[in-house]
C-alpha cells in the first residue's frame, strides 16, 4: 500500500522507506535503531550536525515571543533585521541587502526576477535572457526548472519560463559565443560556484573570473547559486570568496540553518540594488508569506554562532583534505575513475558497469549514507562536525562495497 506521503524525486509506486527518527552529530538513527554515518549532511545542509539543543531552545524561545508575522510593508521583525545584517557582514559584498524566502528554489526564482526587473529599472528592458550551464541544478520551481542543466528534471512539465539559454558546462568559447550573439539581451548568468547535485563539479581554473568579465563587458548580472556552497561548505562563508570572484547576487538556503527550519535568501549586491532603488515610485512586487520568518532567522543566527565558535569553516578544509586522501587512494586502487571536490563537498565516479544505486544500498547496510547520481557518480557532503574516524569509516566502507 503506497504511503499517503508523495515523496519528492521518488517513484510514486515505491512503498518501502527508511524512517529516520533521530540524530546526533554526524549520525542519524532510524525507527529500527540502526545508526548511519551521514556522509551527505541529509541533502547537502546539516552543517552543524544533528541534535543541537541550543538551536531548538532558540527556536522555542522565539516562538514564545512571536512565532510569525509577515514582513510586507510596513512590518519587520528583529530576527530578520539582525540576520540580514549578519549575512551581509559575512558575504563578499561591502554593501548589500538580503531578501528572504523559505527554500533554495524560491531564492533562485527570486534572483531571476530581480535580475530582470533591475535591468528594466536601469533602462534596459530588452535584457531578459538568463544564461545557465549544463549540469547545473537550480531547484524545482518553474524558474529553477527552466534554468537548470539536468535535462530529465525539465521533461514533462509543459512550457517552461521563456528567455533561457543553457550552455555547455565549462566551455569558455560556448559562453563567449552566446554573449556575442545575445549580449544586449542578457539579464544575467546563473551558476553554482561548484556544481553540486549534478555530481559535484568544481569550475576549471579561471572559469568564474571569465564569467565575471563577460558580465561586466555586456552589462549582465552574475548570480552565484550558493544553496550548497554557502555557509562554510568550502572553508569560506561563501564559495564566491573561496574562488575570489564577487557576483552581483548570491542565493542561499540549506546550511544557513543546517536544515533546522526552512530558510533561504538572496544577497543583493550594489549593481542590482542600483536598479531596485533607482525610482521613488518602484514597488518590489514579489515576496513570500514567510519571508523573514522569525523562527528561521533565529535558527540561522544560532547556526552561524556555532560555526564561528567551533571553527567549523576551518574544519571543512580539514574534512576535504582527509576525504581527498581517502578517495584518491581508492582511485589509485582502480576502484574509482574520478575524484573531485573542494572543502567538504565531494563527488566520485565509478567505472562503467558499476550500479551507483546498488552501491548506495550496500553502504546503507554498512551504516553509511552517500548519494547516488546515475549513471556513474556518487556525492558526499558530510556535516562539518564529522570526526576523522567517521570519515575513514565512509572510505573503508566504500572500498569494501566496490571490491565486492
Amino acid at each position: 500500500m503506497p504511503s499517503s506521503f508523495l515523496h519528492p524525486f521518488t517513484s510514486p509506486r515505491k512503498t518501502e522507506f527508511i524512517s529516520i527518527t533521530g540524530g546526533r552529530g554526524a549520525v542519524v538513527i532510524d525507527d529500527q535503531g540502526n545508526e548511519y554515518i551521514d556522509g551527505m549532511g541529509s541533502l547537502w545542509y546539516a552543517n552543524v550536525g544533528y541534535g543541537r539543543e541550543e538551536i531548538a531552545d532558540a527556536i522555542a524561545d522565539q516562538a514564545k515571543k512571536l512565532g510569525a508575522y509577515h514582513t510586507f510593508d510596513p512590518f519587520t521583525n528583529p530576527p530578520s533585521e539582525e540576520l540580514a545584517a549578519k549575512v551581509v557582514e559575512l558575504s563578499p559584498f561591502d554593501d548589500a541587502r538580503v531578501f528572504f524566502g523559505s527554500s533554495g528554489s524560491e531564492a533562485v526564482d527570486t534572483a531571476m526576477k530581480l535580475a530582470r526587473i533591475a535591468q528594466r529599472e536601469l533602462g534596459h528592458p530588452q535584457k531578459q535572457i538568463i544564461v545557465s550551464r549544463e549540469r547545473g541544478y537550480h531547484g524545482t520551481n518553474y524558474g529553477g526548472t527552466s534554468v537548470q542543466g539536468i535535462a530529465p528534471n525539465r521533461e514533462g512539465f509543459g512550457p517552461l519560463v521563456p528567455g533561457i539559454i543553457n550552455v555547455v558546462a565549462d566551455d569558455d568559447e560556448a559562453m563567449k559565443k552566446i554573449f556575442a550573439e545575445h549580449g544586449d539581451e542578457i539579464a544575467a548568468v546563473i551558476t553554482e560556484p561548484i556544481q553540486g547535485a549534478g555530481g559535484v563539479w568544481p569550475p576549471p581554473d579561471g572559469y568564474l573570473s571569465h564569467l565575471r568579465d563577460l558580465c561586466d563587458t555586456y552589462g549582465a548580472f552574475l548570480i552565484h547559486d550558493e544553496v550548497i556552497t554557502g555557509f562554510g561548505r568550502t572553508g569560506k562563508w561563501f564559495g564566491s570568496q573561496f574562488y575570489g570572484v564577487t557576483p552581483d547576487m548570491i542565493t542561499f538556503a540549506k546550511g544557513v540553518t543546517s536544515g533546522y527550519v526552512p530558510l533561504s535568501g538572496v544577497i543583493v549586491g550594489p549593481a542590482v540594488l542600483a536598479g531596485l532603488e533607482a525610482n521613488d515610485g518602484f514597488i518590489l512586487r514579489t515576496g513570500y508569506t514567510y519571508s523573514g520568518h522569525p523562527l528561521g532567522c533565529v535558527a540561522a543566527l544560532k547556526c552561524i554562532e556555532i560555526q564561528e565558535r567551533e571553527g567549523l569553516l576551518a574544519r571543512a578544509t580539514e574534512i576535504g583534505k582527509r576525504l581527498s586522501a581517502g578517495l584518491n587512494a581508492l582511485r589509485d586502487e582502480g576502484l574509482l575513475s574520478d575524484v573531485r571536490g573542494e572543502g567538504a563537498v565531494w563527488g566520485i565516479s565509478v567505472p562503467d558497469g558499476v550500479n551507483v544505486v546498488a552501491v548506495r544500498d550496500a553502504l546503507l547496510q554498512k551504516g553509511v549514507i552517500i548519494r547516488p547520481i546515475p549513471p556513474n557518480h556518487l556525492t558526499m557532503c558530510p556535516p562539518l562536525v564529522i570526526s576523522d574516524d567517521q570519515i575513514d569509516t565512509i572510505v573503508s566502507s566504500l572500498r569494501g562495497v566496490l571490491k565486492g
